[in-house]
């Protein structure tokens, strides 16, 4: 190379490298958020759609004055639902299947068979756990706010 030529040489720029390195952590980590617990996921997707249910059935319930009660079924249930809603007024249906074929086991707190649901804006607090596999996830109200999905807490 002759003196004075203005030639640059080989490799990389620390601020290239730095570049390269950000754009592999984002790519991994995008992966890693992809690549949820898929039972996970179905649980929570049912505990979702079961709020909203909820909340349709108390507002149904509230608008004809009825008391309207949820009450999970036995699996040998003859007309193939999973769940039902008791007390609705007439022309009202509601779904009575899960979204998935494997169902989610339904543990209702405090010793009840039923979640009330109305027809008074007050119900008064109501907690019931969905476990599916070794994945739990509660649907909680206080009474006058809505059903809420929240994770479990550790029991001790």
């Amino acid at each position: 190379m002759a003196p004075g030529s203005s030639r640059r040489p080989g490799g990389f720029s620390l601020i290239e490298l730095l570049v390269v390195v950000a754009l592999i952590a984002i790519a991994a980590a995008t992966v890693s958020l992809a690549l949820r617990d898929p039972a996970a996921a179905r649980l929570e997707r049912e505990a979702e759609r079961l709020a909203a249910l909820f909340e349709a059935a108390r507002a149904e319930g509230r608008a004809a004055g009825l008391e309207v009660q949820w009450r999970p079924l036995p699996p040998d249930e003859a007309s193939g639902d999973q769940f039902r809603f008791e007390g609705l007024p007439p022309g009202v249906a509601l779904p009575g299947r899960w979204l998935d074929a494997q169902a989610p086991a339904v543990l209702i707190a405090q010793g009840r068979r039923t979640v009330s649901l109305g027809p008074e804006p007050l119900i008064g607090a109501q907690q019931l756990r969905l476990s599916l596999g070794s994945q739990q996830i509660a649907l909680t109200t206080d009474g006058l706010g809505p059903f809420q999905v929240a994770p479990v807490a550790a029991e001790q």
